[in-house]
């Protein structure tokens, strides 16, 4: 017996917590009646539909593993209800259904991964499992020493102290940040504390993972190599 939002996760519709809010909304029954929160099923006995769909591995297919770099201008969704283009426009030729892992908002632009894994997800998205994601920023102004040091050390925001991260000023005068955090808007905010303001915002890694020379807009297939050592990072074992 498992929770029911395990199960939902590692069928691939989305994270743990995208299956509990699909629970929530009644969408999800077990062998006829609505689910609860907090159900356990039998995945090889119980019958388990989302939307009607049949919730088994079998039915959703292979495993999918996608970079995409995200251009300005989409939202990190599955769909928006203002009616925002999604990144899902731009990965629509891939036949099964994925989700984006985690967002970049609306203006930031870089290195994106959508699957249908969901225990993957929810390992690279937990705040437990301290993922690295690096960023290059165009700021206002250059950067001092003591202000990259500020940056590496932590910077207090509204919500609390920011946790150490590493900061350095690059050669053509951007700023290169690399957190294991993943609070919303969070560089935006680390970098016009210590005054100077995000013009643009780019997400070139997470974990092992590198964007690399993709170009905007596009997309590529992970390879297996990539989505091993993705796994490796989302455990905690590869901390560098």
């Amino acid at each position: 017996m498992e929770r029911l939002q395990k199960i939902l996760a590692a069928a691939g519709f989305g994270s743990r917590r995208r299956c509990e809010d699909m629970i929530r909304e009644g969408r999800v029954t077990v062998n006829g009646r609505p689910a609860r929160l907090g159900d356990s099923c039998d995945p090889g006995q119980d019958r388990i539909l989302v939307d009607g769909v049949p919730a088994n591995r079998r039915a959703l297919g292979r495993r999918v593993y996608v970079l995409l770099n995200k251009p300005k201008g989409y939202v990190s969704t599955v769909r928006d209800e203002a009616g925002r283009p999604t990144v899902m426009d731009l990965v629509a030729s891939v036949k099964e259904r994925i989700y984006p892992v985690g967002r970049l908002d609306r203006e930031t632009e870089g290195l994106l991964i959508l699957t249908n894994d969901g225990e993957l997800a929810y390992a690279l998205t937990h705040p437990r499992h301290l993922v690295e994601k690096v960023y290059v920023a165009q700021v206002q102004g250059r950067p001092s020493e003591a202000v990259l040091a500020e940056l590496s050390a932590g910077v207090l925001l509204e919500d609390g102290l920011t946790a150490p991260a590493r900061a350095r000023l690059l050669p053509d005068g951007r700023v290169r940040l690399a957190l294991r955090e993943g609070r919303n808007h969070q560089v935006r905010r680390m970098l016009a504390a210590v005054g100077h303001p995000v013009q643009e915002l780019r997400r070139v890694r997470v974990g092992p993972l590198e964007l690399g020379d993709l170009p905007l807009g596009a997309f590529r297939h992970l390879m297996p190599r990539e989505v091993k050592a993705l796994k490796k990072a989302a455990s905690g074992e590869a901390r560098g």
